[in-house]
């Protein structure tokens, strides 16, 4: 069975889930990359969106627009006495000083906002907020001007490497994800008299997050809020798991990788 079928069945059959025990580990391993990748992708559209958005929006401003302003160890100064803000297409820019805007208020005000806080640049794109500190940032509007140009000449080296840094680090979340949902199956395996080994209840538990894993691609697709999605998740992998581990022989036999 196929990489994409597998994907198909693993949402509704726990019968074709408790079946992949007795595939090579290899085979499991890809395909929780491949869940991974999925589930990497609406978020790692926003960002690279916003991100280039917001370097584009800034950098169309910071020049001539933007009041004056100073980084200093790591500090935002302005003579300005309330936050200067300014709408550029679809942005919103925000230059504050005074310390008195968090990045919620500026998510609050706007759905697509960049942000040079007190303490920290800000970016929001559809309500999400991404924060960062002026470690590397020191100077005046001409040295950000300068700044912004210089990261825009390798923004297309530097985007794909955080993607695939960020896409590692959800890979890796997920890895870690199946090996708890498995650890639980070995509870789930006494209480039905199943003697399957952890080998085999990790693959089943790699199949197992796939309807909540896509459930929450979708959701974020389409930037949703799921109360309790967290909650959700792990109820949804565990019933999955539970009612695959009973679907089980007691005695798998691996084939293939």
């Amino acid at each position: 069975m196929n990489i994409f079928k597998q994907l198909w069945v693993s949402l509704y059959s726990p019968k074709d889930i408790g079946s992949f025990q007795n595939q090579g580990i290899g085979k499991t391993i890809l395909y929780v990359f491949f869940l991974s990748l999925i589930f990497f992708l609406p978020s790692a559209f926003y960002l690279g969106t916003m991100i280039t958005n917001g370097i584009n929006a800034i950098s169309e401003t910071v020049s001539e627009e933007m009041p004056n302003f100073e980084i200093k160890n790591g500090t935002l100064t302005s003579a300005d006495k309330e936050p200067f803000v300014l709408k550029k297409d679809n942005y919103q820019i925000f230059v504050d000083g005074t310390g008195s805007l968090t990045p919620k208020d500026v998510s609050e005000k706007t759905d697509e906002a960049v942000a040079l806080l007190k303490s920290e640049l800000v970016f929001v794109s559809n309500g999400n907020i991404q924060t960062s500190p002026y470690s590397l940032l020191e100077g005046n509007n001409e040295d950000l001007y300068k700044w912004i140009h210089s990261v825009e000449s390798v923004l297309p080296i530097i985007l794909p490497l955080l993607l695939l840094t960020l896409y590692l680090f959800t890979a890796a979340g997920t890895f870690l994800k199946v090996t708890i949902l498995a650890a639980f199956g070995t509870i789930f395996r006494s209480t039905m008299g199943r003697s399957i080994s952890y080998r085999h209840l990790w693959r089943i538990a790699a199949y197992s997050i796939t309807l909540s894993t896509i459930f929450f691609t979708i959701m974020d697709a389409f930037q949703a809020e799921v109360p309790f999605a967290s909650f959700i998740s792990w109820f949804v992998s565990l019933i999955m798991l539970h009612l695959s581990i009973k679907e089980t022989n007691d005695n798998p036999e691996e084939i293939g990788s």
